[in-house]
């Protein structure tokens, strides 16, 4: 069985399976895995490496680690451990393989995400940039001909309208390192009209002013725009919006935490949606998994990030 149709045959939604292919082409980048010390996260590290998306070291208490493999019928063959006593120790150890250019890339265990992006933002020691840290979901939904970027949906509860800057660029740069092309980016509300009993009508429009004078680059926004007519070209036409983002959004930027969630859930539940995410604005890309993730989707946000990673390395897209 060839390399494209193992993963056919794990991930039948296409749009996942170009990113998952494409990765699989490249050299498997190092990845400290922190602290893997539940069924779910070690065997997404083992899975990621089997399909030759990643490189794992995994970062935990040795002991542990060696058991819970055992338990699980999962071989460690040559992975390397390094070994840490607890999840804090674990983060920390991480994202300093990061900072010694031991690793390319991290990925959450079974720690909490606190944990992890407590030690990347760091002042001292961390991962940080000028930009801020957020959240992106990749989500591949069936029923929907492109794969849609929901943000930021994990980390800024309530951004406020600088934050949304970096959140949108952020969201815009991932889709670029993609080989995706310019982006279609919605600032998504209740309504499609500057309310001001709507803060964030408000700052859609702030934001779409901001893209206009660059401080935005590399998207084309529209907003505010509501969910219908922001995916649906008809619901744009019967509300007589005319705009090159209406019915034809890629990237969903949401007000708030709660409403990105929701949103996100809500394409999963409701419409067997998968849900990618890896989180943006550190030195590498960090990569976010759920115990409620299937095979798919872990393998899907790993090969996100590594070709993220690659973009990065040679200055260019990565065609996926």
């Amino acid at each position: 069985m060839t390399k494209k149709a193992t993963v056919s045959h794990i991930h039948r939604h296409e749009k996942y399976e170009r990113l998952i292919a494409a990765a699989a082409e490249l050299p498997p980048l190092p990845v400290a895995v922190a602290h893997p010390c539940d069924e779910t996260s070690l065997r997404g590290a083992i899975e990621a490496a089997e399909h030759r998306l990643l490189a794992p070291i995994l970062v935990g208490p040795e002991r542990r680690i060696a058991e819970l493999a055992e338990a699980c019928g999962l071989a460690l063959g040559n992975y390397e451990i390094i070994d840490v006593p607890h999840s804090i120790a674990a983060a920390e150890k991480a994202v300093e393989l990061v900072r010694e250019g031991k690793a390319e890339l991290l990925m959450k265990g079974s720690l909490h995400s606190d944990e992890l992006l407590g030690a990347v933002t760091r002042r001292e020691g961390g991962l940080r940039t000028g930009r801020r840290i957020s959240h992106v979901f990749i989500m591949d939904v069936p029923t929907h001909a492109q794969t849609l970027f929901i943000t930021d949906a994990a980390v800024n509860i309530a951004p406020d309208l600088m934050a949304k800057r970096d959140i949108i660029q952020n969201a815009i740069d991932l889709f670029a390192a993609l080989g995706l092309g310019v982006p279609k980016v919605a600032i998504l509300s209740a309504v499609e009209t500057v309310n001001p009993s709507i803060p964030s009508t408000i700052e859609a429009a702030a934001l779409c002013k901001m893209a206009d004078r660059g401080q935005i680059t590399g998207g084309i926004l529209d907003g505010p725009l509501a969910f219908d007519n922001a995916i649906s070209l008809e619901a744009a036409r019967i509300k007589g919006i005319k705009s090159p983002v209406a019915g034809q959004a890629q990237i969903l930027v949401v007000p708030d935490l709660e409403a990105g969630n929701m949103l996100a859930k809500n394409l999963t539940f409701l419409s067997g949606a998968d849900a990618a995410g890896i989180v943006l604005g550190a030195r590498v890309p960090v990569i976010l998994t759920s115990r409620a993730d299937n095979v798919r989707t872990r393998l899907a946000s790993c090969a996100v990030a590594s070709l993220l990673a690659y973009s990065r390395r040679n200055k260019e897209p990565i065609r996926a």
